[in-house]
């Protein structure tokens, strides 16, 4: 198997996740693999151009009708106070508080553009960012209603000339700007409540879906956990290579593989599948399950196992890797005459935890069967409901032989 084989080519590489996430692609332009591992697989960046949490943001259609009825409430609300006072010139007012409305839209919108670009935010940052982004739009709304009501030709509005002369002479525009800009920062940051609880209640929704979908997964990986950890093949041939150790008086090797069979199923069956183990528990797990399978290939099966000290603590789903490393020993090692090697590897990358599970048993001719079975469909299935658009699977048969596996996830330092 070629060191620095890519996974990224068209005509060989696999992706199996996402599913219909088109914001999220293994970079293909990325520079040479690299190195650190017996085979180290190129996976590149991830790219989720939605954020790490896929939010559920408010449409531009709710954002219309939630802006236009808001002004409308404003028109309706200063026309009736209008003819309530009693002015006169109904109508010439009438014109220009239009033209107040249609400012007001205007500066709401982009006000709603600030917003939307700020989804991907925590709720306490988007909460200031709306605090502070209406200040300049009500300093606008204010600007726009002076010059229409106090600068535009104020003559057709008030007929008063004591009250023409004194706006000629005092024009007071900071302390009029200011006090129509207080007045109309409340009715933005009213606004801006709406799209905001409007949001956190479609990300609600989302959540709930999410967890929803996860605890189904989850049930489903169980007893798709099940049938692959419980092999009666697995503990048909485990039992036979019992037996000749037995026979041939090797009891200290059979009671070691007694132990190994009873700690590997042991924990592999209490497990909770809602929960995340240490990376270091699922080395070890797999440990275990390789020197159960040692006995049965005790000339053909090497392992390689390069994980990082530091990344040892880091949470991953449990059993992640069971499968992977089964359908190598399954599809590498039990059909080869000759000695392969099984290599765990892992590193990190741009924030990602990356996983790798090779081999270099049977050649890129015979290796699609791998993807076929239970047990890629299961961690995939499993990725998917763990972490959505922020994981990812590929396979890869290079031309040399053997077949790799490349997880990525991202990097969780709590919560196992």
């Amino acid at each position: 198997m070629s060191v620095d084989a890519p996974v990224t080519s068209d005509s060989e590489a696999k992706f199996l996740l996402p599913f219909d996430e088109p914001a999220l692609r293994f970079d293909r332009q990325q520079g040479p693999a690299s190195l650190s591992s017996l085979w180290s697989v190129k996976t590149g960046t991830m790219f989720d151009k939605q954020g790490d949490r896929q939010r559920s943001r408010v449409g531009l259609e709710v954002a219309v009708y939630s802006i236009l009825g808001f002004w409308l409430f404003y028109v309706m609300i200063a026309t009736a106070q209008s003819l309530i006072v009693g002015w006169d010139n109904q109508m010439e007012l009438v014109q220009r508080r239009l033209g107040v409305t249609i400012a007001g839209i205007a500066l709401t919108f982009l006000l709603y553009a600030l917003l939307r670009s700020v989804d991907e935010r925590s709720f306490g940052e988007r909460i200031a960012v709306a605090f502070l982004g209406a200040i300049p739009c009500a300093i606008g709304v204010g600007l726009v209603n002076y010059f229409l009501f106090n600068s535009y030709r104020p003559e057709l509005l008030y007929r008063d000339p004591d009250m023409l002369r004194e706006m000629a002479e005092h024009p007071y525009l900071l302390k009029n700007v200011a006090e129509i800009a207080v007045s109309r920062y409340f009715f933005l940051i009213a606004w801006a409540a709406l799209y905001l609880a409007i949001s956190y209640a479609a990300e609600t929704r989302e959540a709930e879906r999410r967890v929803a979908a996860f605890a189904q997964t989850a049930q489903e990986a169980e007893i798709r956990a099940l049938r692959y950890q419980v092999n009666p093949h697995f503990l048909f041939n485990t039992l036979n290579s019992l037996s000749s150790l037995v026979m041939t008086g090797r009891n200290h090797e059979a009671e070691a593989m007694i132990m190994n069979l009873s700690t590997f199923y042991r924990t592999s069956l209490s497990g909770d599948p809602m929960d995340d183990v240490p990376l270091a528990e699922e080395v070890r797990l797999q440990r275990l399950y390789l020197d159960i399978e040692a006995v049965r290939f005790p000339d053909r099966l090497k392992t390689l196992i390069e994980v990082p000290e530091e990344l040892m603590t880091l949470c991953v789903p449990g059993l992640i890797l069971q499968p992977l490393v089964e359908n190598a020993i399954k599809y590498g090692v039990s059909k080869a005459n000759r000695p392969v090697t099984i290599a765990i590897t892992a590193r990190e990358e741009r924030g990602k935890l990356v996983l790798t599970v090779a081999d270099d048993g049977k050649g890129p001719g015979e290796a699609g069967e791998h993807g076929t079975g239970v047990g890629l469909a299961n961690v995939r299935d499993r990725l998917q409901a763990r972490f959505g658009s922020k994981a990812g699977i590929v396979t890869h048969a290079p031309k040399e032989g053997g077949f790799v596996v490349t997880l990525a996830m991202p990097e969780v330092k709590n919560g196992c």
